[in-house]
């Protein structure tokens, strides 16, 4: 087999969303995994609506996700004069034709198709004109460029790793248009040239494009190009079972970075949707890719879960090495250490959640509202007392059991009752790491500094 290439071509006309981050990953992967190569290609030739900044930010988001590509970045709009020769081709050879029914005429010929109970397709009205006829009224006419694909026998066959071949018959499919009036291409001529030019041999994307690809490798065998292998997976779906994208509130990248995920969460949920045989173990990217087998990924449609994410970024958060967890704790805690950022590690699920403890930096922080109402119930003397059994005691390794078992016979105080003040006297939290873990980090003066806050604030 000759090297495997895939690529990923977004428009640069927004933000990446997960419907293109599953894209991109699946063609990662599958380079990756037959060691071959990944392009990264920007389809810009909608001039109006794209723009530099989101190809910037694209490619911050690629490399967040850690999605390297091989060699340069590829513009569709470099390749201009090539889709313009194809289209020549196409037409010398009666492959391409002028349309000039106005949008008036073919809303008609839609409503008349489906009083007849037939498909809405392109009635084939302007494939008949001579040339010289179409070259004349293309001086003065508005017009479009169709390929002439249906007609009453013959298939297109679209080569599919996933689904086997996938045999489409000319008369169920329309004659698109590829040359929009303002002369601008659409998505079909410029997208199979690319990949012929670039030498893409396997394009993964949606099913929803299954009819696209019929288009391409038609246009493809007419201009004897190389016809790519595809993979058409299942949609990515909302929970509502609406497809996901950007106008469906899809997430972007870029939003999820903002909110403090870790990228590599996106990929463990990315890549195990309807793909169930990946190992738990497998944590890093390059793990996932040793597991990847394409066979597998699902060609029904399947339904996204932030959920799942967050589930992942809980699992990896508590799995960071120290260094790593403390530059997230220090996003949020500055003042924090790795002796803290360790203890409280088994206790988030972002890393956000240390704002809960940054009682156990700073003695003199605010208690929420539930916290102070267990202070409040426990009272002067509870605190009053566990100083007291504190300030008492022979320190030795068990400071935390004499501790409270002092309290304990001193207040009378079992259970959430004994332990949920002192808690929140230590650490500001409900809930938390071991307390004896706590009582060690804080030593002999942090606790006494607390419980004595503790009975200032109640005062």
């Amino acid at each position: 087999m000759s090297e495997i290439v895939t690529r990923f071509a977004p428009s640069p006309t927004g933000l990446l969303h997960l419907g293109n981050v599953r894209t991109a990953l699946l063609n990662w992967l599958y380079a990756r995994k037959h060691g071959g190569r990944f392009l990264l290609r920007f389809e810009d030739t909608d001039r109006e609506r794209s723009e530099k900044q989101f190809i910037q930010a694209i490619c911050d988001d690629l490399g967040w996700l850690g999605l390297d590509w091989d060699g340069d970045i590829l513009f569709q709009s470099d390749q201009a004069a090539q889709h313009r020769q194809a289209l020549d081709r196409l037409a010398e050879q009666e492959m391409a034709y002028r349309c000039f029914c106005t949008e008036g005429q073919l809303a008609l010929d839609r409503k008349l198709a489906a009083s007849r109970g037939l498909p809405p397709r392109y009635s084939g009205r302007c494939r008949s004109l001579a040339s010289e006829e179409s070259a004349s009224r293309a001086e003065h006419e508005a017009h479009v460029w169709r390929l002439p694909v249906h007609r009453d026998d013959g298939e297109v066959i679209v080569p599919d790793v996933l689904r086997g071949d996938v045999h489409f018959a000319c008369h169920d499919l329309d004659d698109p248009v590829i040359v929009r009036s303002d002369g601008s291409f659409t998505f079909l001529l410029p997208n199979a040239v690319d990949d012929a030019i670039d030498s893409v041999t396997h394009v993964m994307r949606g099913d929803d494009h299954l009819s696209n690809s019929a288009y391409q490798v038609w246009l493809l065998q007419h201009l004897d190009m190389a016809v790519p292998a595809y993979l058409h997976h299942g949609l990515l779906l909302g929970r509502d079972g609406a497809k996901l994208s950007k106008r469906s509130g899809s997430h972007s990248a870029a939003e999820l970075r903002q909110e403090g995920l870790m990228p590599m969460a996106l990929m463990q949920a990315m890549v195990r949707l309807g793909h169930p045989n990946i190992s738990e173990d497998a944590l890093s990217l390059d793990a996932l890719m040793q597991h990847f087998d394409a066979r597998h990924v699902s060609t029904t449609a399947i339904r996204w879960s932030d959920d799942d994410m967050w589930r992942w970024h809980t699992r990896l958060l508590h799995n960071l090495p120290a260094e790593a967890l403390l530059a997230q704790v220090r996003e949020h805690l500055p003042e924090a250490d790795e002796s803290f950022a360790l203890l409280v590690q088994g206790n988030m699920e972002r890393a956000e959640d240390v704002l809960a403890y940054r009682r156990m930096l700073d003695a003199g922080t605010a208690l929420s509202e539930e916290a102070e109402s267990v202070a409040n119930d426990a009272g002067n003397t509870f605190y009053r007392t566990a100083l007291d059994a504190w300030n008492g005691m022979a320190r030795n390794e068990n400071d935390w059991k004499i501790w409270v078992q002092a309290i304990k016979e001193g207040t009378g105080r079992t259970g959430k009752g004994l332990f949920m003040p002192l808690r929140v006297a230590l650490t500001g939290a409900l809930h938390g790491p071991e307390m004896s873990g706590i009582v060690g980090f804080l030593g002999e003066g942090g606790v006494r500094k607390r419980l004595e806050d503790m009975i200032q604030r109640i005062s």
